[in-house]
């Protein structure tokens, strides 16, 4: 009974962690054992030999695999970092290299049999030193491509002032400049469940966000309180593409094609830039 728990699991954390899942058949069948015996999920490392940030999956199993790549997030509640199960980013094939932050990662394996069965494995990882560079991908205020793209404080109840939208969501920039607009998020942020990074500084105690779509439906988090997460007035803080925010907000891929957006309820910041790493 365990074991069919086990498997029933996979399955159901693997289709809600890719959106983009195709089935894809093959002629094989292999027990966990050897899954297991034929897959290799390591870690690089630097030149003192410490674990470096880039994981790298593979595996010779002659049958359709998928890795799921897990960070860890504080939960209040309990007071401690636990994996974070819905933000998970899953990709298809039979190797899988990606680059990390530092921190402690699980990778999750799931391999697909011809006649059914699904196989799962976890693998626990920790990556201590930056080997290669996350790369920074502006969404806004990108100081070398983008000089005029200028912090600015959206107000409170301002819905349109951070839409993510190449044709609505003016704001006053800190210059006193009128700024226009957050840009509209590729399909491939969405679909491969990116994390946005938001450079603030000024955030207020009692800041508490609303993020939905500019459509005002559906919504995401109803009183997000942002200083509290922030963990102070500044700071770098994530927000990860969910399955259900890629299937609100793509275009294509089978989204809605609703802009993202996050509104202040009380409180504020200043929004200095908006990026996201690979």
């Amino acid at each position: 009974m365990k074991k069919i728990f086990f498997l029933l699991a996979g399955v159901f954390t693997f289709f809600a962690c890719d959106p983009t899942h195709e089935d894809i058949g093959n002629d094989g069948h292999i027990s966990l054992d050897d899954l297991i015996a034929k897959t290799s999920v390591t870690v690089d490392q630097d030149a003192n030999g410490m674990n470096g940030n880039v994981i790298t999956c593979t595996t010779s199993a002659p049958v359709t695999t998928a890795w799921t790549y897990y960070d860890q997030v504080w939960n209040d509640s309990l007071q401690k970092y636990e994996w974070d199960m819905k933000g998970g980013k899953t990709l298809i094939g039979n190797f899988s290299s990606k680059k990390m932050k530092v921190g402690e990662h699980l990778v999750r394996l799931t391999a697909y049999c011809a006649d059914g069965t699904v196989l799962s494995n976890d693998y626990t990882l920790k990556c201590d030193v930056i080997t290669k560079e996350l790369k920074k991908n502006y969404l806004y205020g990108d100081p070398i491509e983008h000089p005029e793209q200028r912090p600015f404080k959206p107000a409170a109840w301002d819905a349109a002032a951070m839409r993510f939208s190449d044709n609505e969501g003016k704001f006053t920039d800190i210059d006193g400049k009128e700024g226009c607009c957050l840009p509209y998020i590729d399909d491939n942020v969405y679909k491969n469940k990116k994390t946005l990074i938001f450079d603030i500084t000024d955030c207020t105690p009692d800041a508490n966000l609303k993020i939905m779509t500019g459509w005002w439906s559906p919504v995401f988090e109803e009183d997000y309180p942002l200083y509290e997460k922030l963990g102070g007035p500044s700071g770098l803080w994530e927000l990860t593409i969910t399955d259900d925010i890629f299937k609100a907000c793509a275009r294509g891929e089978g989204g809605d094609g609703r802009d993202l957006d996050l509104m202040f309820k009380s409180g504020g910041c200043q929004i200095n830039a908006v990026y996201w790493e690979e």
